[in-house]
């Protein structure tokens, strides 16, 4: 497992609270893992890179104002809620996972982390009753079809540095999905970021509500 150094190198200002939290994530994930697959058992090794990393690259995508509510949808082993959670703490997250074993886990982490501004729910996103600032989530289906579900679920207006909307992790040529979205999308480079290989491919997609 390689070292939170890689978190260090583009987030310098983090607390020494946020550190040992994102410190925590290593064998907190390492344990689960072996109870139940939350994330690639390939990319185990790889956690703060591949999957740390990669949530945090929303945070420097956007400034997101205090209170911000932000729903991350189908976050499967928590991702990229967790690491959100941690470098935004002025911020509301509700996770949201159809998955009962997989909520049950994100719920225990949350916990060990004592991440007091983390809710994790059992449900589909299209039944919540409440609206968010942002949603955000990490390549749980196309553009189009992810769009429609979530879009009801967006307050307009806002006071972040972009106006609310989705944050959406997607990897790869992404023209085709982009044709069937029927809002403007902004696509937003990873590699502009962090300058490590694995994000050369990997861009932010915004859609303003």
């Amino acid at each position: 497992m390689e070292s939170p150094s890689c978190i260090r190198k583009y987030f310098p200002d983090f607390t020494p609270a946020q550190v040992a939290q994102l410190q925590q994530l290593e064998p907190l994930y390492r344990c689960w893992n072996e109870r139940l697959n939350l994330i690639s058992r390939k990319d185990v090794d790889m956690l703060y890179e591949r999957h740390v990393l990669h949530s945090l690259a929303i945070a420097k995508a956007a400034q997101l104002a205090d209170g911000a509510k932000i729903l991350d949808v189908g976050t499967g082993g928590g991702f990229p809620g967790i690491p959100l959670s941690i470098a935004l703490p002025q911020c509301r997250f509700t996770l949201v996972d159809s998955i009962g074993k997989k909520v049950a886990a994100v719920r225990e982490i949350a916990h060990a982390l004592r991440l007091s501004n983390v809710q994790v729910v059992q449900a589909r996103a299209e039944t919540l009753p409440q609206k968010f600032d942002f949603v955000v989530s990490r390549a749980v289906a196309d553009l189009p079809t992810f769009a429609g579900w979530v879009w009801s679920k967006i307050a307009t207006g806002g006071h972040s540095s972009i106006p609310n909307g989705i944050l959406y992790l997607k990897g790869g040529d992404l023209t085709g999905e982009l044709k069937g979205v029927a809002q403007k999308a902004v696509v937003i480079a990873i590699s502009d970021f962090f300058d490590e290989a694995f994000f050369e491919t990997k861009k932010i997609v915004y859609i303003k509500r």
